[in-house]
């Protein structure tokens, strides 16, 4: 069954589930400011992958206020408040709004902001970025998309993210909204300050007996913060994943931050520093991590 689901900011993650989105037959409405909106408007959203190209054309606004059955919220932390501004609670008011921003924090002012029934998503396995304001590459062939909410049943949030299962993304719903949040920030805090700091990819972080240590004692901090905060997790279990990842592989924080644009570190780093102080636990990598990229 086709449902309307609108992305709020399409970029490299928002604009590529827009465009499966539309493939798979769903009104897909694209929420952004009106320079974003016009190369989309004009020439369509073009996906990308391996030697295919897909080219949608959803729906482009710089308001929402029709209603919709699900919003996906994929701007970057340092736009969510000016983003939200774009979006009518009554849009929302009968839908469910899924936030797949990184970081920690951000659910509860969604929640807030909009006054509908929000859940804690993330974005996994999944690698792509924008090759112009309408074009976007994706990297990986998969696409995972982890939910959970405080709001809804797992079978009702299955419901509402069916959508994204039709269009191919696959779609996993757990129990715990802060489960869902730990489970990636655990070891993305660390890898972004890590990455922005060094400027070096995963690969040569992961042999590098400087960086290695230093990340080592980044997600060992995160780890216990995040079991402080009723998430137990294995800092083994974080270098799995970590160790699985592609020699080239970078984060967009270090991008941002050596582009000189507004990044996710505090949202994802800075938020898990914060949560070590509430629960008195110690996180003096990190802490040292953040200062000096401040510094810098």
């Amino acid at each position: 069954m086709s449902a309307t689901v609108a992305v709020l900011g399409p970029g490299a993650v928002g604009g590529a589930l827009a465009v499966h989105l539309s493939l798979a037959g769903h009104h897909v409405v694209c929420v952004t400011r009106r320079e974003s909106a016009e190369p989309i408007i004009a020439n369509g959203l073009t996906l990308e992958l391996g030697e295919e190209k897909a080219t949608a054309w959803p729906e482009v606004v710089e308001l929402l206020g029709d209603p919709v059955d699900l919003l996906l919220v994929t701007v970057k932390a340092p736009a969510l408040d000016k983003a939200l501004s774009r979006v009518a609670r009554d849009a929302v008011a009968d839908g469910v709004v899924v936030s797949l921003l990184n970081g920690l924090e951000h659910v509860g002012t969604i929640r807030t902001r909009l006054g509908a029934k929000t859940a804690a998503g993330s974005v996994s396995r999944f690698q792509a970025y924008r090759d112009g304001p309408a074009h976007i590459v994706q990297l990986t062939e998969t696409l995972v998309v982890t939910a959970a909410s405080d709001d809804l049943s797992a079978d009702d949030l299955t419901a509402a993210l069916a959508p994204l299962a039709v269009a191919g993304v696959d779609v996993r719903v757990e129990a715990s909204e802060r489960a869902v949040l730990w489970e990636k920030a655990a070891r993305l805090g660390p890898l972004a300050a890590v990455t922005a700091l060094s400027r070096r990819p995963v690969g040569e972080l992961r042999t590098d007996p400087d960086w290695r240590p230093l990340l080592d004692a980044a997600i060992d901090e995160s780890c216990a913060v995040a079991s402080a905060d009723g998430v137990p997790l294995a800092p083994s279990d974080q270098w799995a994943i970590v160790d699985a990842m592609a020699d080239d592989l970078t984060t967009s924080t270090a991008r941002d931050v050596a582009a000189g644009t507004p990044s996710e570190l505090d949202a994802i780093a800075g938020a898990i520093s914060r949560a070590g102080r509430r629960h008195g636990v110690p996180t003096p990598t990190l802490d040292s991590l953040l200062a000096k990229l401040e510094g810098a």
